[in-house]
C-alpha cells in the first residue's frame, strides 16, 4: 500500500513564509540591539558565527534558518514550520523583554 501525501496549499505556504520572514527580521533586529546594549547571545551556534561580526553572524544564522524553511517545504513538513514560527515569536518576545529590562535598568 503506497502512502500519498497531499501537497500543501501554496497560499498557506506564502502566509507561513511571510510570518517566518517577519519573525526572522524581528529576531535579527532585537538580537543586534541586545548585543549593542551589552547582552549576550544564548545560542552557541550563533555565538560562534558572531565572531565574524555581530550583524554578519546573525545574518548568516538567518540564512541557515531560511534554508531550513525551504527544506521543510520540500519535505512537506508544514507542521514543523508552524512550530518554528511559534518558537521564533516566543524568542522575539523574550528578546524584547530583555531589551526593555536592560534599558529600564540604565
Amino acid at each position: 500500500m503506497e502512502r500519498t501525501v497531499a501537497r500543501p496549499d501554496p497560499r498557506e505556504i506564502r502566509s507561513l513564509l511571510q510570518v517566518f520572514l517577519y519573525l526572522q527580521l524581528l529576531d535579527f533586529l532585537t538580537t543586534v540591539l541586545g548585543l549593542r546594549l551589552g547582552l549576550g547571545e544564548a545560542s552557541p551556534f550563533v555565538r560562534l558565527l558572531t565572531q565574524m561580526g555581530p550583524a554578519l553572524g546573525i545574518a548568516l544564522s538567518k540564512c541557515v534558518a531560511v534554508a531550513l524553511f525551504a527544506i521543510c517545504v520540500w519535505f512537506n513538513r508544514i507542521r514543523v514550520i508552524r512550530l518554528i514560527n511559534y518558537w521564533y515569536a516566543a524568542l522575539a518576545a523574550w528578546n524584547l523583554c530583555l531589551l526593555v529590562l536592560t534599558v529600564a535598568a540604565v
